[in-house]
């Protein structure tokens, strides 16, 4: 018999992979891109032992290639036709305005790892974690 506190987490791990599914499937309307993964997420909804499958294995291993290829690609040709400085293209119009993008770009690119380093030098907090958490990094 599973403990009281854990019978309703598989349901919440459905729930979550259903819900990113149901995400991903509305960004599919818009882009086609993003039907790989909205069908990819309802498949771990529905069976997380599936990630185990070698289909789901190469499925996803060449998304995750061509995603970065266009990503490479993209970069390249934003640095290829930039007139002088990226900011200088759209945002260089409004001063305000494109420092005040650029410093919630930073603060959101940086905060994972501020609040990681906060985490892990706080050793209030690492003594409460588990065992498996106190061997990583």
């Amino acid at each position: 018999m599973a403990p009281a506190q854990g019978r309703w987490a598989p349901a919440l791990w459905r729930s979550c992979n259903g819900l990113m599914a149901a995400f991903f499937a509305l960004a599919a309307v818009v882009q086609v891109v993003y039907t790989i993964p909205a069908v990819l997420t309802l498949l771990v909804g529905l069976n997380p032992l599936v990630t185990g499958n070698f289909i789901w294995k190469s499925v996803s291993a060449i998304h995750t290639f061509f995603c970065t290829v266009w990503a490479v690609g993209l970069a390249y040709y934003l640095l290829l036709h930039t007139q002088q400085n990226i900011l200088h293209e759209e945002e260089g119009r409004n001063p305000a305005g494109g420092r005040i993008q650029l410093a919630i770009a930073t603060v959101i690119a940086l905060f994972p790892f501020i609040s990681w380093t906060y985490i892990y030098i706080n050793k209030e907090m690492r003594s409460s974690w588990p065992t498996h958490c106190k061997t990583v990094i």
